[in-house]
């Protein structure tokens, strides 16, 4: 018995979601990932928070959905997995290219990249590989993948400033993981990325986004 496994292009569509309206009174333009089990539109409650006024939201949507806690009720969905990872991930690319291509940001707007959980590895390997240029990238209780190198993120501007937010009390992040994560930061970003730490576990606060210095 001979095993194959092939590949094949074919067309797909998938959703995405956003908060408020961009008008001329937008100063932020936000692209915010969700971590794993989220839906987009459930992501962007988070949110809700910001001055509507200056802040447009757009959140992509994860492609794997999936009933949460084995029961056919409520559904979440995935970036990737490590199976095909890389494969995976140009899919990925290519549906925010997608998304970018048909949300029109002002010039004159603040890009901000968000990402929780496991929209840090999106967040990350979006602005490497496809070099958003943004004022703030925000990472927030997630790890940063580890093929991504410093060479990768050295088309940033002086004014993108790197934020990794992380609880003090993340069930995910061990002693000797943080140490891991640090040097991977320091050496990703060279000392421009700044930690900020609080009180709490793996899990996403409203009053943490708004403190965040962002604005």
């Amino acid at each position: 018995m001979s095993l194959q496994e092939k590949n094949v292009s074919y067309f797909v569509r998938n959703s995405y979601t956003t908060l408020n309206e961009c008008t001329t009174k937008t100063k932020n333009v936000w692209i915010v990932f969700h971590g794993i089990g989220f839906l987009s539109r459930y992501f962007l409650k988070y949110f809700d928070g910001l001055d509507p006024q200056e802040n447009y939201l757009i959140a992509p949507q994860a492609p794997a959905k999936y009933y949460l806690n084995g029961e056919y009720k409520h559904v979440g969905a995935s970036w990737l997995t490590k199976e095909q990872t890389s494969q995976e991930m140009e899919n990925v690319l290519s549906y925010l290219d997608s998304v970018m291509k048909a949300e029109t940001i002002p010039n004159q707007c603040k890009l901000i990249v968000f990402g929780y959980s496991q929209g840090v590895s999106i967040a990350a390997r979006w602005v490497a590989n496809r070099k958003i240029q943004c004022q703030h990238l925000l990472l927030y209780a997630g790890g940063i993948p580890n093929e991504l190198t410093q060479n990768q993120f050295a088309f940033l501007k002086d004014n993108c400033q790197v934020q990794v937010i992380i609880g003090d009390k993340d069930e995910y992040l061990t002693e000797e993981r943080m140490k891991a994560e640090k040097s991977k930061i320091d050496a990703l970003f060279q000392g421009r990325a700044k930690l900020h730490i609080y009180d709490g576990g793996h899990e996403l606060k409203k009053d943490i986004i708004q403190s965040l210095p962002w604005k």
